[in-house]
């Protein structure tokens, strides 16, 4: 499972006339992942399925516009597969122009009552504030030799204040709505008067004006209703055009049913049109395969094809490394931690899959983090029961739970009590330094599991450089296992050792001198890197594995929260003693179960994935034919 899948690089010369036939022959297939490059030969300059294409993508355009007015039923499964050539093609778009040409008219007679009612809906909004005000509005617009008016929203808690202040400016507060936290008044007074005064007042007072819609010389009451009533006239409109729409359409509905069984016929060959080219009547066509795929695509193309053609395959070579897409892993059981994996990125070509790996050691992980037989059923039983909401997602829920209650048995643990059900092993609690120590040497057992897969993924695809000095390379894993080894012997014996001594030392003057045989500076720029990346490397080791302690903090922690939550029941009545522990079960649940997650995928994209896994190659995406709408 770890062994990345075997690619070979295909190329098919073919008459141009059996390019629809071959386009669905793989698409069928669903083993042709295309390559854009241009060919070698330089006759090889024609693009034979443009005009396809462009037929084709007018024909798209055209019936999902048809389609937003005329809902069409869902296609059933697309089990005879034919070939869809230029002319059919090109008969169904003009077909197509022809019904849209007269749908586009009920479109457009729908787009206007659209925006009449969005107009109506925006006047109405903007009367909601005065429909309590029953004057002419039209005379709060007008400004007067006399009087001003201000018209807005004042907070009620800043009503009484406002009212008297105004007062001394010789204006009037009138209230006539209010609602919520805030009133609407108006403010009338002579104008010109005290402006400057007013204007400090007014924003004293958190005042908001409200503009009034122009064009209004009636009540406000009045004209919301004339509004309602329009709005209820568009409605009835619309219904009867959406009735006349429908009348006509039924009988286009079956063949436009076909346009759309017909247009995912042609689809194939337009998607791979980036990767034909032609001279004359010879097409060429190039793309990845699976090696074991091979064998069937070439039975495929005899089975399919009228006329001769070529297949030409061949191993890519290592300049065409970056280029080859990674088959991604297939297993139903790994599909959630596979979607995890990809977002720290798809691997290249060649370099190990570390789903599988992933998947062991993120549920070891989790499990020994959140160890609880009841808390782990309840995680996974909230995955199976929320699984077509979570999609492929629930799997891994289900697993992360099931793991939890292994753990749980092994430390005897049920919803945090750990009286209920004798240890398998022992309570994290009984023996903290065990619990550290095992945590020590999980994170060896993980880092040295990382350096290897470095190692295999630079040695098999030749860089033997970087197997060996790069970095968490041989030399750096051998610097690793006896730096570990020394500390060891070093808290067993109280001495460090003579060969670890040795192949530290001999370790880091090889990664030194390596440094420096690639550093291009002068010579105490080159000192200062050198010693810098030494002590990095020393540092880095150390701390990376220190960072697994959390494994043990985190299982020591939830003991230790649980603990607390069964001392706060212990403190309250019956009642209060069962809701305490419930509600302090799925605090437990949520809260640490999540931070739990987040620390276990912290370890793995930064402890294991930024030491042997690039992240930069690209997914292979096969050639295939959509069955079902």
């Amino acid at each position: 499972m770890l062994k990345p899948t075997p690619m070979k690089h295909v190329r098919l010369l073919i008459l141009t006339e059996d390019l629809p036939q071959a386009s669905l022959a793989l698409a069928d297939l669903e083993s042709f992942h295309p390559d854009t490059r241009a060919p070698a030969e330089s006759r090889l300059d024609g693009q034979p399925a443009r005009e396809y294409r462009e037929i084709f993508q007018q024909a798209s355009s055209r019936l999902e516009k048809i389609a937003k007015l005329i809902p069409l039923a869902e296609d059933a499964p697309l089990d005879a597969v034919r070939v869809v050539d230029t002319a059919e093609l090109r008969v169904l778009n003009d077909w197509l122009g022809t019904v849209w040409n007269e749908t586009s008219s009920y479109e457009e007679d729908l787009h206007r009552l659209d925006e009449e009612e969005r107009l109506a809906r925006e006047q109405q909004a903007g009367l909601a504030n005065f429909q309590n005000l029953h004057i002419d509005l039209g005379m709060l617009r007008r400004k007067t030799r006399f009087l001003d008016f201000y018209v807005g929203l004042v907070p009620r808690e800043n009503l009484r204040q406002l009212a008297g202040a105004v007062g001394l400016a010789d204006h009037l507060l009138h209230v006539y709505m209010q609602e919520g936290e805030q009133a609407h008044v108006v403010i009338v007074g002579p104008a010109a008067t005290k402006e400057d005064q007013l204007s400090a007042v007014l924003e004293a007072a958190a005042f908001q004006a409200l503009p009034i819609p122009s064009g209004l010389d009636r009540p406000a009451t009045e004209i919301l209703r004339e509004l309602q009533a329009k709005r209820e006239s568009i409605d009835e409109q619309r219904r009867t055009l959406l009735e006349t729409l429908q009348q006509w359409s039924e009988p286009f509905k079956p063949r436009l049913q076909e346009a759309r069984r017909m247009l995912r016929l042609a689809e194939p060959l337009v998607t791979l049109d980036p990767s034909i080219r032609s001279a004359g009547a010879l097409a060429y066509l190039a793309g990845w395969v699976p090696a074991r795929e091979v064998a069937r695509l070439d039975n495929r193309l005899h089975a399919s094809l009228n006329h001769a053609f070529e297949l030409t395959v061949r191993p890519p070579t290592p300049a065409e490394r970056i280029m080859v897409p990674s088959v991604p892993n297939r297993s139903r059981l790994l599909a959630p931690f596979a979607m995890l994996v990809k977002q720290y990125g798809v691997p290249e070509y060649g370099e190990v899959d570390p789903t599988p790996l992933f998947a062991v050691t993120f549920l070891l992980m989790f499990g020994s983090m959140f160890g609880d037989i009841g808390q782990g059923a309840v995680i996974a039983l909230a995955a199976w029961l929320l699984r077509k909401k979570l999609g492929r997602f629930w799997s891994f829920g289900l697993m992360a739970g099931l793991s939890s209650m292994v753990f749980g048995v092994l430390f005897g643990s049920i919803f945090g009590d750990e009286h209920l059900l004798p240890a398998l092993w022992m309570n994290p609690l009984s023996d903290p330094i065990l619990m550290l120590t095992i945590a020590l040497g999980w994170g060896v057992v993980f880092l040295t599991l990382a350096c290897l897969m470095a190692i295999y993924n630079r040695a098999v695809i030749g860089n033997w450089s970087g197997a060996v000095f790069g970095h968490h390379g041989l030399v750096n894993l051998i610097f690793y296992l006896a730096l570990i080894g020394g500390g060891l012997r070093m808290v067993t014996v109280g001495a460090f050792g003579t060969l670890a001594t040795l192949l530290v030392g001999a370790s880091l003057l090889a990664l030194a001198w390596h440094s420096w045989r690639h550093q291009e500076a002068p010579v105490g720029e080159k000192i200062l890197v050198v010693l810098i990346e030494t002590l990095e490397t020393l540092i880095g080791y150390v701390s990376n594995t220190l960072s697994f302690l959390r494994v043990a903090a985190f299982s020591l922690n939830h003991v230790a929260l649980s603990l607390a939550i069964f001392t706060l029941a212990g403190m309250m009545g019956s009642f209060g003693h069962a809701v305490t522990l419930v509600l302090g079960n799925l605090f437990v649940i949520v809260l640490e179960g999540g931070i739990v997650a987040i620390q276990v995928m912290r370890l793995q994209y930064y402890e294991g994935f930024s030491r042997y896994f690039s992240g930069n190659g690209h997914e292979f995406t096969p050639l295939r034919l959509r069955r079902s709408q």
